[in-house]
């Protein structure tokens, strides 16, 4: 009975009821109701779809709660209890709600009582089945109800692991090949619809991620043997390689394409069968994405499953699945930081990442300019998407004022305590603990924009002079910001620089990277020694250093934080990390 009253209202109402009532139209992707609001309104959807979500701070943790549909009813819970709105309603779809306030609802009650009465109990019953799935959901979650769709990709992936195996060097060689050539020269393409898609970073950085996630990554593992015996006996030890088997990557909304392509090239290197899962917000390219595999695949004659992708109708549920599946083997987890925690919580092998929080210290005798011009280049790169970049400029105070002028003429604005008040009241949330979500990911000229900063040249970079006070999980400019975004510390001696970069490591982004500009090799030794990080970068742009373009280090996308941030590896991940070395040990006369 509920459910016909339920549709009768998304039918139409009937007679002197209907002028309690409203109609609106929503295109796709338009905010209907936000979360913590207060509310005075619901509304049944009468035609497309909306999607319930919660605000979240990680690009990449899956927030969507529910989808919605014609005769449903939303927005009831808060309107009952009388609290703020507890998710925000999206159109899903182009949109048309029927509406009723809740004064319309108390003259309804004074006119009509029994039409108010019989809306209460369909308000009262709505809310009642929302909590029985949410039950259902639960139960299913404690319980591990199976997963079709998880079953059959692991399965399908599982029948490939011996092909794989079976393939000799040269074969797979030639299927990387294809692979890199392919995604370097469509580079342009996957950039525009990344950005297009996910609003995120700009095309002609994420061109130059795609190039060098394909073939520059290839150039990195290319001829080296990825399975089987792995060199000459040495000392009465041979060392010989199996994969992992099947390998589940998380693949994040910041660099969706680049990460996809570095995975699947590092797993099949390896005989590793990856299963890559977008996140919803990168659905379409992961759609793309995989495309462009099925075809690449066939046309070299390897099965559909050898790489697979997961888009649509993903979710965290889904995705947790995944991790539990007895059939996986092996978990990629690059992404938000409660993904990684639930990649290690599923008992599986797992190679995860941490927030990237760099401290980068301008020691009293380094060339300002020349670190300016690294900065700037780096921290700029892709609207500061790449977590490994500089996060927090540590100056010493006898080069600020040098520091000061050359990111400024580098492309850099370095704000005014007010051009900094208008910033933290404009950019940051209401409790100053991180950037507001529309600004991450976006240029420095849209922030500046935003915060009224103007300079005669066009801004590449903001930074923010910042109290060494505010060094703290509750202060924003001490974090890792996703944006082209730094905060500068000024200390009087290089005791102290190095004292305050230890200081915002253990903040946030322990084990990830730090960076120092110096021309005392002694000095750069101490600050390595000394720091709680994987990646101590000397004199390079930390953006290209930490993935190993102006550095030695191996070209990757997924970067470890070691033990001092929780994860398995300090190392940059490749294809040698994702199988086991065995050893033939024979024996040898122990020496006298």
């Amino acid at each position: 009975m509920q459910n016909n009253f339920r549709h009768s209202f998304a039918d139409g109402t009937q007679g002197d009821l209907a002028r309690y009532w409203s109609e609106l139209s929503y295109a796709e992707n338009q905010l209907v109701f936000k979360e913590g609001e207060t509310a005075d309104t619901f509304a049944v959807v009468v035609s497309g779809k909306v999607r319930i979500e919660l605000e979240q701070g990680e690009l990449d943790s899956d927030n969507v709660l529910a989808r919605l549909g014609p005769g449903d009813w939303i927005g009831e819970l808060a309107l009952l209890d009388g609290g703020p709105r507890s998710a925000s309603v999206i159109a899903d779809s182009p949109l048309t709600l029927r509406l009723l306030s809740a004064d319309a609802l108390k003259q309804m009650e004074q006119h009509h009582p029994a039409a108010a009465i019989a809306i209460y109990r369909a308000l009262g019953a709505s809310a009642a089945g929302k909590l029985r799935l949410a039950n259902d959901r639960l139960a299913s979650a404690i319980f591990e109800a199976k997963d079709p769709e998880v079953e059959t990709r692991v399965a399908a992936a599982r029948e490939v692991l011996p092909i794989l195996l079976a393939a000799s060097e040269d074969s797979i060689d030639g299927l990387l090949d294809k692979l890199a050539d392919h995604f370097f020269l469509h580079a342009k393409e996957l950039a525009e619809l990344t950005v297009a898609t996910t609003g995120l970073g700009n095309v002609p950085h994420k061109i130059e991620k795609n190039h060098f996630a394909s073939r520059g990554v290839l150039s990195s593992i290319r001829g080296n043997p990825g399975f089987g015996i792995l060199g000459p006996e040495h000392h009465g030890t041979l060392e010989i390689a199996s994969p992992a088997g099947v390998v589940f990557g998380l693949i994040p909304v910041t660099n969706p394409v680049a990460t996809a392509i570095f995975k699947a090239l590092v797993c099949l290197k390896s005989r590793n069968a990856p299963i890559l899962s977008f996140p919803r917000r990168a659905a379409e390219i992961g759609t793309r994405v995989d495309e462009m595999f099925r075809a690449l695949l066939t046309e070299c004659e390897w099965p559909a499953a050898t790489i697979q992708t997961v888009t649509h109708q993903n979710s965290r549920r889904r995705t947790e699945a995944f991790f539990r599946h007895p059939g996986v083997d092996l978990i990629l987890a690059t992404g938000g930081s409660s993904m990684v925690k639930a990649a290690y919580r599923s008992g599986k092998p797992a190679y995860g990442v941490g927030a990237g929080n760099a401290p980068c210290f301008i020691a009293d005798d380094a060339d300002p300019a020349t670190a300016a011009a690294m900065i700037v280049l780096s921290k700029s790169f892709d609207n500061g998407l790449i977590c490994g970049s500089e996060h927090n400029l540590v100056v010493h105070q006898s080069r600020l004022a040098t520091l000061t002028h050359a990111l400024e003429s580098s492309g850099a604005a370095v704000l005014t305590p007010a051009e900094a008040s208008s910033f933290h009241t404009i950019i940051l949330t209401e409790d100053g603990s991180s950037i507001r979500r529309k600004h991450i990911g976006q240029s420095a000229a849209s922030i500046a924009a935003a915060a009224s900063i103007t300079r005669d040249h066009p801004i590449r970079l903001i930074v923010i002079p910042t109290s060494n006070n505010l060094i703290g999980k509750s202060h924003a400019l001490s974090n890792e910001k996703m944006a082209p975004v730094l905060s500068l510390f000024t200390t009087p001696t290089n005791d102290e620089a190095i004292a305050a970069c230890k200081s915002l490591l253990e903040n946030d982004g322990r084990g990830h990277t730090a960076v120092i500009h110096t021309a005392d090799p002694l000095l750069a030794r101490r600050f390595a020694l000394e720091m709680p990080a994987s990646r101590i970068l000397h004199n390079t742009p930390a953006t290209h250093g930490v993935i190993g373009i102006t550095t030695a280090l191996t070209p990757s996308l997924t970067l470890g934080c070691g033990f001092f941030g929780g994860n398995s590896t300090t190392d940059n991940v490749t294809y040698s990390h994702l199988r086991n070395v065995k050893r033939l040990a024979s024996h040898i006369t122990p020496s006298n």
